[in-house]
């Protein structure tokens, strides 16, 4: 699962335009699904039909086979590592195996009874590769699509999580040098800090002035989140850059004293200006007309 690097900058130039960049994550998800969807239906191919004279469960011979990595056994049985480390408070391979076996035998059971219980229902999905055909029956086929759902599930957890954490630092990186920041003006990790060595890592960016560094927090969320205001009070950030806030987390940013910009509006990017003369940070004003062949030089620069 990856976040490429056009898909980065698609982000940012959304983000400075205004605009939501969400289509972008959406179409990578899939982008994703899709060739996983492909695939695993190559393997079920596969699978039934090297098993299909087996009296066994093939699907969990074939898929739950302990040398699989933890991660496939996991999707294939219906689970996904995020669930298993919640319950478990464990993702060891061993852990995940057994969860997973015991949460496919439960599915099954289910499933199983479910398809008795709909005697009018006949379901078959037939599958053909290379002149390759098998013929999944009603059992076979919901446990094929419980998968695929719980992978989309999971890609989409991951995909969103990725997005901000990939995107915070070039965005940053690039409104400084839209602005004509120098790099001794900011900075993405701070070193030898002493006692702040241990929780930097949550800090996403500072402006530096002289002696002081001032804590920049980037939040990608929707309007009226209220993690935004809390994950500025719980690390004591001086700027935050969002892509949406409401006039609730606005009132909130200003009675701590937080310097705010919202990217979501008409030239929202253009506040990050202000910021910079509050702080005392020497910067020079954008080229707006050149913003989009500017904005490029800089990609070229920061990936």
């Amino acid at each position: 699962m990856t976040l490429t690097e056009q898909v980065a900058k698609n982000i940012i130039r959304k983000l400075l335009k205004g605009e939501d960049y969400r289509i972008e994550i959406v179409a990578l998800i899939n982008a994703e699904f899709l060739q996983f969807a492909i695939e695993f239906f190559k393997k079920v191919i596969v699978a039934k039909f090297a098993h299909q004279r087996i009296t066994i469960d093939w699907y969990k011979r074939a898929f739950l086979d302990p040398d699989l990595p933890k991660e496939d056994i996991a999707i294939n049985s219906g689970l996904n590592m995020k669930t298993i480390g919640n319950m478990f408070n464990s993702s060891r391979k061993e852990v995940v195996i057994d969860a997973s076996n015991n949460h496919y035998d439960t599915l099954y059971e289910s499933i199983v009874k479910l398809a008795d219980s709909e005697e009018d229902l006949d379901l078959t999905l037939t599958l053909k590769f290379q002149g390759v055909s098998v013929d999944l029956n009603v059992s076979e086929t919901l446990i094929v699509i419980n998968t695929l759902a719980v992978k989309r599930a999971a890609l989409r957890g991951g995909l969103w999580s990725t997005a901000g954490k990939r995107v915070e630092k070039p965005l940053m990186q690039t409104l400084c040098k839209l602005y004509g920041v120098s790099e001794e003006h900011y900075t993405a990790e701070l070193k030898g800090q002493g006692g702040q060595a241990d929780f930097t890592r949550e800090i996403d960016f500072y402006l530096i002035k002289d002696d002081a560094h001032y804590k920049c927090e980037v939040k990608l969320i929707g309007k009226g989140n209220p993690e935004s205001a809390d994950a500025v009070i719980a690390r004591d950030s001086e700027v935050f850059v969002a892509d949406k806030l409401s006039e609730t987390n606005k009132r909130q940013l200003d009675s701590l004293g937080v310097e705010w910009v919202e990217l979501r509006t008409a030239n929202g990017f253009q506040k990050f200006k202000t910021i910079l003369e509050r702080l005392d940070i020497p910067f020079t004003d954008v080229d707006l007309r050149n913003l989009e062949s500017n904005v490029e030089r800089i990609f070229d620069d920061i990936f």
